[in-house]
């Protein structure tokens, strides 16, 4: 046990002795050896701690009463709010405590205990002290703990910019991240008036006719990803130019209570020298090419059943990972917590990272960039993650200063550290899947209604991501208790806010038949199946493209979580037959049923699971199969489209079929052999070509080279392994591709 000096005992309670409150009362202050998780003593008023005697230590709030948590101020500061025992100033799992950070000089440490959770309710009797700390730094906090080693040693901002100016950052070029930085009000994290929730600040951006709103946000010295800043005067604003030319913007800025979440225009006071300035900007064509999103523009939903590019005209069609859910739950991301020890390395995909890529305070995000190198390398498009799992099944990933809330204070070093990734992934062509709440946590804002604390976890989304281009807004995953008006007010929320109108969806849980018809902001649906093999994934695609369109609105349907929560995708080396059921039942159920596409769930059953997953190598083998389809789709210009589903074309059973009637037919033939296709009301003539769905490569030619429309055609055997899956191309002669 380290050495200890003696204290003299000068306890300076804020509350008369004696006195009741509702809240319970704070006792008293105890050092905790971090190593060992042993107590090593009472620390009063007036202590001197040397840190190279100490170590690694933490410090608990023993109470007394009805307490629910303790909310710790350091230096006058909130520094972490705890709503399970123990109390710990720097945090635990489960009793193994965290090490404090503690800075040289005079702290004064104040606990102030709750009687509910997220320091809510009444406040009870508190306990201030004064400590003296000397010596060198002793074993330091996590690298993760940036919020705590903030709060005792504030870093001095790397860049700030001159009250009252804008600078202009970021590639002058269409599609390209545009940055305004405002010299705006000082601020923190956790000063009043509140960042988030007391100033609003819009920037409208016009070039002729076309003019986007777009919501700014509080970005502490504007280089918090580097710094770890919790404050500074700096306000960011980030644009996705859609058209060459000059754009002008101007300002509004505004302060006031809660006045970040008014839509009138009139809310709250202007804030001088910000609030109306303006300027002009010039925008040059883009330079990228290949799979970079820059390169073909936004992805926009165009009121059919799958997204297309604004530049290009092109179509989307998806395929990726779903899991692991939790994936934002880094070691690299500061502030990020390790309940359950599911805190993500990434280290198996160090490897991926390549020179030049984006790193955060020297080498720091390696793993999680190279992991998406990874996914890209393999041709997979598209990957998910949940912003908050607070509540949910990891419960280490949010926006906010703390896991307890409260959740009006959202923390800039970190929500910087995801821009990174999410920018690297929109240059690698990784569509960006917000699963923005999980059935755990679906009223955890508001009780589910569009309060202060939801309307500003989606408008920090909005402003800190928005101009991204390739992502949808998914209002939750199994969601199942939120009312048909919540729901309704959550997409609307997006809707009348994202400057882009990004594509909004919702995942089953509930059917969420009530969202569908054009009374709904709702584009598309997250299909979520239950069968460990797959089956049932093509008919529920179908039948909610169906009920969408027979409803007036056609939806983009995805299956996002293919498979049973136990088995679903297993890894390579303990595949069973779920990579055969998953080609055959899922990966070209969903698209031959005309889906948009689908991302991967691994099952709890099974290493690398949906919370545990660390290395998307595990399921190598599997992607292989995932670019066959998309090379299938895309290499041979099948006007998906414009096709539709319709499996009674075909004789066979056990198979599906997607059409445009007498022009070109897509026949999936999970068993191989033969079958005929229902030509009786085409004309013309027609080829036919075999394509592999196990191992990719050309098309290929079978016994049966053409046919005559007219009726009812045999397409004859495969060019071989004549009873397993093969996708039959059948094209009229002189259709165009």
């Amino acid at each position: 046990m380290p050495h200890v000096r003696t204290i003299v005992l000068t306890i300076a309670a804020l509350l008369p002795s004696g006195a009741t409150v509702d809240g319970g009362e704070v006792t008293r202050l105890t050092l905790v050896d971090a190593k060992t998780n042993r107590d090593v003593g009472s620390l009063e008023n007036g202590a001197a701690l040397n840190r190279s005697e100490l170590g690694a230590v933490n410090l608990r709030a023993d109470v007394a009463g009805e307490v629910a948590s303790v909310r710790f101020t350091v230096d006058g500061r909130v520094f972490r709010t705890e709503s399970t025992a123990p109390f710990a100033l720097a945090g635990d799992n489960q009793g193994d405590y965290n090490a404090w950070n503690i800075a040289p000089g005079k702290h004064t440490v104040k606990a102030t205990p709750f009687s509910q959770s997220a320091a809510r309710g009444e406040a009870g009797k508190a306990l201030e002290i004064t400590v003296t700390v000397t010596g060198p730094a002793g074993e330091s906090a996590p690298r993760s703990a940036r919020y705590e080693t903030a709060a005792l040693e504030p870093i001095a901002p790397a860049e700030t910019v001159k009250p009252g100016a804008v600078e202009v950052r970021g590639e002058l070029k269409k599609w390209h991240k545009v940055t305004l930085a405002l010299g705006g009000p000082a601020a923190s994290e956790t000063a009043d008036p509140n960042p988030f929730t007391d100033y609003r600040l819009n920037v409208a951006f016009q070039n002729g006719e076309r003019t986007y709103v777009v919501p700014g946000y509080y970005a502490a010295d504007g280089n918090a990803a580097e710094t770890g800043a919790a404050a500074g005067n700096v306000w960011l604003v980030h644009f996705a130019p859609d058209q060459i030319g000059a754009w002008t913007w101007r300002a509004d800025f505004r302060g006031g209570k809660n006045v970040a979440v008014s839509d009138d225009p009139q809310a709250g006071e202007p804030v001088a020298a910000i609030d109306g300035k303006s300027g002009e900007f010039v925008i040059a064509a883009s330079d990228k090419t290949g799979r970079d999103f820059r390169a073909h523009g936004r992805l926009d939903y165009v009121g059919g059943r799958y997204l297309r590019f604004a530049e290009t005209g092109e179509w989307f069609l998806k395929c990726g990972a779903d899991a692991p859910e939790n994936f934002l739950a880094y070691d690299d991301f500061d502030n990020t917590t390790n309940n359950g020890g599911r805190r993500k390395s990434w280290q198996a995909h160090v490897r991926d990272w390549r020179e030049g890529d984006p790193v955060w305070r020297g080498d720091r995000g390696k793993g999680i960039i190279g992991a998406l190198n990874y996914l890209a390398s393999e041709g997979l498009n598209a990957f998910s993650f949940m912003p908050l799992t607070i509540h949910g099944d990891d419960k280490n990933v949010f926006p906010y200063v703390t896991e307890h809330g409260p959740f009006t204070r959202l923390d800039c070093s970190k929500l910087a550290q995801w821009e990174i990734v999410f920018e690297h992934a929109d240059h690698l062509g990784l569509y960006l899947h917000f699963k923005t709440l999980e059935t755990e946590n679906e009223l955890l804002l508001d009780g589910g209604d569009l309060g202060l604390e939801r309307r500003i976890y989606y408008r920090e989304l909005i402003a800190r991501y928005a101009h991204h281009l390739a992502l949808n807004w998914n209002l939750g995953e199994e969601i199942n208790n939120a009312s048909t008006q919540q729901k309704k007010d959550w997409a609307d929320y997006f809707w009348d806010h994202d400057p882009y109108r990004h594509h909004i969806v919702i995942h089953n849980g509930a059917s969420h038949f009530d969202l569908l018809g054009p009374g709904s902001r709702i584009t598309g649906f997250s299909l979520q199946t239950n069968r460990p093999d797959f089956a049932g994934v093509h008919k529920r695609t179908l039948d909610y493209i169906e009920r969408s369109a027979a409803a007036g609105k056609p939806w983009v349907v995805a299956c996002d979580e293919p498979g049973d929560a136990g088995h679903a995708l297993r890894p390579d080396d303990d595949a069973g037959d779920s990579h055969i059921d998953g080609r055959k039942n899922g990966l070209w159920g969903n698209v031959m049923a005309g889906g948009a596409g689908l991302e991967w769930y691994f099952g709890y059953q099974h290493a690398h699971s949906d919370l545990t997953c660390q290395d998307y190598r595990s399921r190598d083998r599997w992607w292989d199969v995932c670019r066959h389809m998309l090379t299938f789709f895309n290499d041979n210009k099948i006007p998906y489209w414009e096709m539709h589903c319709d499996d009674s074309a075909i004789s066979t059973a056990d198979g599906y079929c997607l059409l445009k009637p007498g022009d070109v037919y897509v026949v999936y033939l999970k068993q191989g052999g033969d079958t005929e296709l229902d030509l009786t009301a085409a004309r013309g003539e027609f080829t036919i070509q075999w394509y592999d769905p196990r191992n990719g490569g050309k098309l290929q030619t079978g016994a049966v080279k053409n046919l005559t429309a007219g009726g009812k055609a045999r397409l004859g055997p495969p060019p071989g392994a004549r009873t397993d899956d093969w996708v039959v191309l059948v094209r009229r002669t002189d259709s165009r591709r």
